[in-house]
């Protein structure tokens, strides 16, 4: 009933139905990107939304952060679920919410963040999800990975609108021999 998949750091165990990275060495890639984006102190409050099986979730919270993970895919979140468990994350360093990121987001107080991870699916964020992120919660930090260089232009301004700069902008070739770039 599952992949297991070990060449990320921790082990994830993958559903046929729920959404994760094929291309598992670029994963890694995208991972430590997200990673090395952060401050460098540990315990951290982060915010991952469309978070899947915690491609970044988990390896957040093995880090000593502290994850709240927003994901729509009831498979997916059950697989974030097992994998926590898998991995022997606690409930109080990664917790999961099976929600849509535009029906939690109304819930998420403002400065309870102070970095928020977006990994939305090809089409991107909707323009009130990015509003909700950098007009409403407001987090010192941002990491955006897109897997389509036009949604990424269209999010991008709105989050320099609300006062962020964009610091850096890393493509990731997730897809050989397909003009597909994750950023």
């Amino acid at each position: 009933g599952h992949v297991k998949e070990e060449a990320l750091g921790p082990t994830f165990l993958v559903s046929p139905a729920s959404f994760f990275q094929t291309n598992v060495a670029a994963a890694a890639t995208l991972v430590r990107l997200v990673a090395e984006a952060l401050p460098g102190e540990t315990g951290l409050r982060l915010l991952d939304l469309y978070s899947g099986g915690g491609l970044f979730a988990l390896p957040l919270a093995q880090r000593g952060h502290t994850v709240t993970a927003v994901e729509e895919s009831r498979k997916s979140a059950r697989d974030a679920e097992l994998n926590r468990r898998q991995n022997g994350v606690s409930e109080d360093r990664l917790k999961l919410v099976c929600s849509s990121v535009e029906k939690a987001l109304p819930y998420l107080k403002a400065g309870s963040f102070d970095v928020v991870v977006l990994d939305p699916p090809r089409e991107g964020c909707p323009p009130e999800v990015i509003r909700a992120v950098f007009d409403r919660l407001q987090p010192a930090r941002a990491v955006l990975v897109s897997c389509d260089p036009e949604a990424l232009a269209r999010e991008l301004p709105l989050a320099v609108a609300a006062g962020y700069r964009v610091v850096r902008v890393q493509p990731v070739d997730m897809f050989p021999h397909t003009p597909h770039t994750e950023s």
